[in-house]
């Protein structure tokens, strides 16, 4: 089973960000009810993720002015992501391998298509190991 056959539970979970917005558009968006949020570039590509917890560990020793660095100061450059035409299995092996709730989906471009939880990725890969089973 492919990626593509997610794609719109991936693109109800898209939320992105520029790198210059301020760290605390990024902490409105988290705590909005996302797990992630992509920082793109101007042109619309992947630069990296923010997430909750990179948020309170800048927040929790920042003092004044640092408080009101960019978002991408903060971001994970380094992100695990997939393709649409990745296999959910070899996709659910990297998120293991990572500790990842979360991964973006995102075109040849790097342009971010959607993100995925672990969760859905695995009911997936059990619904299909039932078809097959049956």
């Amino acid at each position: 089973m492919l990626m593509e056959g997610l794609m719109q539970a991936a693109r109800e979970r898209l939320v992105t960000i520029v790198g210059d917005a301020g760290l605390i558009e990024a902490a409105k968006l988290l705590s909005a009810g996302t797990d992630l949020v992509i920082v793109c570039d101007g042109d619309g590509v992947l630069e990296g993720v923010v997430t909750k917890t990179d948020v309170v560990k800048q927040v929790s020793t920042c003092h004044g002015a640092i408080c009101m660095l960019p978002v991408s100061t903060v971001m994970t450059r380094d992100v695990a992501l997939c393709r649409g035409s990745d296999r959910l299995a070899d996709v659910s092996e990297l998120m293991k391998q990572r500790h990842l709730k979360t991964i973006p989906v995102v075109d040849v471009d790097n342009r971010p298509l959607g993100v995925l939880t672990a969760r859905v990725i695995l009911r997936a890969l059990l619904s299909d190991a039932k078809y097959e089973e049956s």
